[in-house]
């Protein structure tokens, strides 16, 4: 059975390659089963805006097509090109689904994926404690350690800090390049965006207001008089939390599970991935990038919106 879908390439690299639109529809078509109908090559510029991190352009491919064989399989030999034909564009096989015009729920991670750094080494820092810290994030993004122990090995050396070190890290932060931009444009078609960290509310509340998110959710600090003691107060925001998040929201926003996107970057974003209908793996650890529907291999948040029509 034929199936149409939308055929979506993004460069690979934060210099965009040129595209040979010819070439490119030559090695397309060589796969056998697949016909390439509507096809646009768009270069995007570099970004430069107010509170995000500044990046350079890319290059995206966008064609309407369809297929007699399996999503699996064509994603098989869509990854079997020569690079030397594709420009170095990571191709994913967008479903119907996700460009219709429907509803959308989009659901981002907020460390290296919102924004552009990692919430707890920022803080950690503050505290003085900012190395130690940082090779714990890194090995728990990686899947190498317990998220939930890695955690709260990491919030426990914030203890004794003022609660004022919360406003200051926030205030510091960095939005993701073209995290603005995609946000309006999903507001723009009416779809609803949401944000879910194993970060902290403290953080990531002030950071949904600037970029007007639907929903937000973290782990909560536990402060007494003024201080961080070190531990967490309530429900600790793993990989389940975040998943069940997806679920909740999209029942809240009445969007159906196949209109569901979800976006990150580290080992606790698959079972989020997982649940989503279309997962995107945002400059990611290799594990998600295996499982993930569609990887961005560029520091721009904003391209995450051509997989969706926008």
């Amino acid at each position: 059975m034929t199936k149409k879908f939308s055929l979506v390439g993004v460069s690979n690299g934060s210099i965009h390659a040129v595209v040979d639109e010819e070439l490119l529809y030559v090695a397309l078509s060589s796969i056998d089963g697949l016909e390439v109908e509507a096809g646009m090559e768009l270069v995007v510029p570099e970004s430069a805006v107010e509170g995000e991190f500044e990046s350079a352009g890319y290059s995206a491919y966008v064609a309407s097509a369809s297929y007699s064989g399996s999503v699996e399989s064509l994603r098989d030999h869509l990854r079997s090109l020569p690079v030397t034909e594709t420009a170095g564009l990571d191709f994913a096989v967008v479903p119907e689904a996700i460009t219709s015009g429907e509803k959308l729920l989009v659901l981002l991670d907020v460390d290296s994926t919102l924004v552009s750094q990692e919430v707890i080494d920022q803080l950690a820092a503050g505290a003085g404690r900012g190395d130690a810290v940082a090779a714990i994030t890194d090995a728990a993004m990686r899947g190498e350690i317990d998220f939930e122990r890695s955690l709260r090995d990491r919030v426990a050396v914030l203890e004794g800090q003022p609660e004022s070190l919360l406003s200051e890290v926030a205030d510091s932060l960095t939005f993701t390049a073209g995290a603005f931009a995609l946000v309006r444009a999903l507001h723009d078609r009416g779809h609803v965006v949401g944000a879910v960290s194993g970060g902290f509310i403290e953080i990531l509340r002030p950071l949904a207001e600037r970029i007007d998110l639907d929903f937000a959710r973290a782990n909560r600090l536990e402060i007494s008089d003024g201080v961080l003691t070190g531990k967490l107060a309530g429900e600790v925001i793993d990989a389940g939390a975040k998943r069940a998040a997806l679920k909740e929201w999209a029942k809240e926003a009445g969007v159906s599970k196949q209109h569901v996107v979800a976006v990150g970057d580290g080992a606790n974003d698959e079972l989020m991935l997982d649940e989503a209908a279309f997962g995107i793996a945002f400059n990611a650890k290799p594990a998600l990038r295996e499982v993930a529907d569609a990887q961005v291999n560029v520091y721009r948040l904003d391209a995450v919106r051509h997989f969706l029509g926008l």
